[in-house]
């Protein structure tokens, strides 16, 4: 089975949750990069005053790559773990993989 990339980015006030249970499954989870970003948008709530007069709500954002199969039982955990956690993710088929 081909690897894949799963991206999620989520509110900073899950993202040690999820950091956890993604350390505690290695089996699913090989490793992982995490990054902080910026939430734009409508769908974003902005509730800070800080987010108000910025614009952007503050996110982190994890990277990890596996098996598809992999990857899907990831979004399944999370998805029983933190049914409303407001994560965004996206999937995306890896062309070429490896360190240099």
């Amino acid at each position: 089975m081909a690897d894949v990339l799963l991206s999620l980015t989520m509110p900073n006030d899950v993202a040690q949750h999820i950091e956890d249970l993604l350390l505690s499954r290695p089996d699913l989870v090989r490793g992982f990069t995490a990054t902080m970003a910026e939430g734009h948008g409508a769908v974003v709530p902005l509730v800070e005053p800080a987010e108000l007069v910025s614009g952007h709500s503050p996110r982190l954002q994890i990277r990890l790559a596996g098996t598809e199969e992999a990857m899907r039982a990831v979004l399944a955990l999370i998805k029983a773990e933190l049914p409303r956690a407001n994560i965004f993710f996206w999937l995306v088929p890896i062309i070429e993989m490896g360190r240099l």
